[in-house]
């Protein structure tokens, strides 16, 4: 049997104003997404790229690439995606939601809570659209053989990350846990060496021994030690 493949998908880029970079200048970031392609229950779709209106436009000035587009450029149709996973719901994470309309899409009840609560958290109409068949879950849990989801809140509350579980060692797909792999690199180092303060999951990502740790705003992929780099 093959085994479970974790492909990237490009949904493009967007400018994020120096008053979020923390140095005060702006900076161009990527846009990805993640198809997981398991042999037995099919694939399933890592967020969804960018939403939009008049406000995200003129903040975030994104390029976007269109789901089908998106999906088409690694060989998935749109209709091959059969279950659905946001990192979080952000409007760069749950864009093409409604397009993938009757599909189940698993969120944190924390993270849905703050969507449907908070008004500037999300646009509502990318969460709670026509079709939308929402499955609510708290904490870590499997959705597939082999693929399970785990909160890892810091970035909002109900973020998490989905695990891999592959025969040649475990991805994980993080999202926006970290902005990129360099700042989850240092909250690694930090924990082995006992400096500075870690998220409590940290622990538990790394006690799953991942091969490759994966993020939707950079294009680095974390390795532990000098492993080899193999992600399609």
């Amino acid at each position: 049997m093959r085994d479970v493949a974790v492909r990237r998908v490009d949904f493009g880029r967007f400018v994020r104003p120096g008053e979020e970079t923390g140095t005060g200048v702006a900076r161009v970031e990527p846009v990805f997404g993640y198809v997981v392609e398991h042999p037995v229950a099919g694939r399933l779709l890592v967020d969804t790229g960018m939403g939009g209106d008049a406000w995200v436009e003129g903040h975030y000035r994104p390029s976007r690439v269109p789901l089908v587009e998106a999906l088409q450029r690694g060989g998935v149709e749109l209709g091959d995606v059969r279950y659905v996973v946001n990192c979080h719901l952000h409007f760069d994470h749950c864009g093409g939601n409604p397009e993938l309309a009757g599909r189940p899409v698993f969120a944190q009840r924390a993270e849905l809570e703050l969507a449907r609560a908070v008004e500037s958290h999300t646009l509502p109409e990318l969460v709670d659209h026509p079709g939308a068949v929402v499955e609510e879950v708290d904490g870590e849990v499997e959705v597939m053989p082999g693929v399970s989801i785990v909160p890892t809140p810091g970035h909002t509350a109900g973020h998490q990350s989905v695990v891999v579980r592959r025969r040649d060692g475990t991805v994980v797909v993080a999202g926006q846990s970290h902005d990129n792999a360099t700042l989850f690199t240092g909250d690694v180092l930090g924990r082995q060496a006992g400096v500075g303060e870690q998220p409590d999951w940290l622990g538990r990502l790394l006690a799953l021994d991942p091969k490759q740790v994966v993020f939707a705003h950079d294009n680095a992929v974390w390795t532990p030690g000098s492993s080899q780099v193999s992600l399609p």
